[in-house]
């Protein structure tokens, strides 16, 4: 569909003369079936010459149903509605597939299950917690702090324990971003945190990185138009399965020295990652929030994370929380903590630790054996570059395999594939032949 509805009409329907309320009326107008979808809307000077408003002012409700995903699309080619609901939903994760018997899945870097330590004395444990069913929002169990302090890279002012590596992020980001703001955030990266920001409303600022992290020149670039926060993975990365060096580290925070941006550091792949944990905590201790999951290395139905930070943006990240769940459950919390201090379930992460880089080693070598050379890299994934993406899923669909595309995880175009080894247990060949016509072949 193409038809655009008269002008007049429409503006006839806007009562309001805010960029906010033409925004809500014409969304709903397009829950309603009034403006179908397809529908191409009248152009933004014309509107706001029958609204007797600036076309700034449209300019910008149109800007806020973009962002809810009701309309798309902008100049030459016009403004099309796009959807009927002004829910809120993550356009990566949301449209990652569900695919049926006899595909291997290789799109989500998740752990094996096989290799998660029990959780039955953890749980009989944590049913004597501290405080246990109380109102009271305890920010993180004294038991929890105390297993993880000794573990943590730097020695902030204080922990809170959240409900998951992204619930933290999600928490952080609204807390301390204001929607409108901008966010210099690593490229790739996690395509969740890309919807988390897009959710905000805050504009991303790609930082480009390279075999050693986020490129120091790239980032000063980025801190020029003043973020509020840089975003990035410092241990192992969870697309690319590269790790910030030591060096790099050190670059990096001379160029942040001069600014004033929180600096949020996720560490998402957590002790499944070999290498130690690192963070520039100690040298800004007032600005950095340092984010440690434990769904890679415990079970994701912890649904568990550590945030450290200055004591005052504790506060503020806890105020928000006040809006939702408040706190994360003593039970859960406690769950953690015993598996932290027993021995035998460290063992199993230690050993679901090796098991993770043999199977990801598994692939690459036969990767190279086949020309295509995969950097070294830690963790779940593996990120293979191609000629084309859209090519490559095709060709891996017809044999079978999906995987993620590059496309997902960055807002500038890719051409790459990220490809899930934790849960690949065996048709190493397989995959590795299947991948290699998918990488080097064009639709073109």
């Amino acid at each position: 569909m193409d038809h655009v509805p008269d002008t007049d009409w429409l503006a006839e329907r806007l009562k309001e003369r805010t960029a906010r309320g033409i925004a809500v009326e014409t969304s709903a107008l397009i829950r309603s079936g009034a403006l179908p979808i397809g529908m191409r809307l009248p152009t933004v000077r014309d509107l706001a010459y029958k609204l007797g408003v600036s076309p700034a002012t449209v300019s910008e409700a149109w800007s806020e149903l973009r962002r809810q995903k009701m309309i798309t699309g902008r100049g030459r080619t016009g403004t099309y509605v796009f959807g009927n609901t002004v829910t809120p939903r993550p356009a990566r994760m949301g449209s990652v597939g569900h695919f049926g018997e006899g595909v291997l899945d290789l799109t989500m870097a998740v752990p094996d299950h096989d290799l998660l330590p029990p959780l039955t004395q953890a749980l009989m444990h944590a049913a004597q917690a501290e405080n246990l069913n109380s109102y009271e929002r305890t920010p993180i169990l004294p038991e929890l702090r105390a297993a993880v302090e000794p573990r943590w890279p730097y020695r902030p002012e204080t922990f809170l324990a959240t409900n998951g590596g992204y619930n933290a992020v999600y928490s952080t980001l609204h807390a301390l971003v204001m929607p409108g703001a901008s966010i210099a955030i690593e490229d790739p990266t996690a395509m969740r945190i890309l919807d988390i920001i897009e959710d905000l409303g805050a504009e991303i600022i790609p930082v480009e990185c390279d075999a050693e992290g986020p490129i120091p020149s790239s980032l000063a670039k980025a801190l020029q138009k003043n973020p509020t926060a840089f975003i990035y993975q410092p241990r192992t990365h969870s697309v690319t399965g590269r790790a910030v060096t030591r060096e790099r580290l050190a670059e990096l925070a001379e160029a942040l020295e001069g600014s004033d941006c929180y600096i949020i550091e996720d560490d998402g792949v957590g002790d499944v990652s070999p290498l130690l944990p690192v963070s520039m905590g100690d040298r800004f201790p007032k600005r950095v929030v340092h984010i440690l999951s434990f769904s890679k290395s415990l079970g994701p139905d912890l649904r568990l994370a550590v945030l450290s930070s200055s004591v005052t943006v504790a506060k503020q990240i806890q105020s928000y929380r006040s809006f939702s769940s408040g706190w994360t459950s003593r039970l859960l919390q406690a769950t953690t903590a015993w598996l932290l201090k027993d021995a035998g379930s460290m063992h199993m992460v230690a050993h679901a630790r090796g098991i993770y880089a043999g199977r990801q080693m598994a692939l690459t070598d036969r990767l190279r054996e086949r020309s295509i050379d995969i950097p070294p890299g830690e963790g779940l994934c593996i990120w293979v570059p191609v000629e084309s993406e859209q090519y490559a899923l095709v060709t891996l669909a017809a044999r079978g395999i999906a995987v993620l595309p590059g496309m997902k995880c960055s807002v500038r175009p890719t051409n790459h594939i990220r490809v899930a080894t934790g849960i690949l247990t065996d048709r190493y060949e397989f995959v590795a032949d299947s991948i290699k016509l998918a990488a080097l072949g064009s639709l073109g």
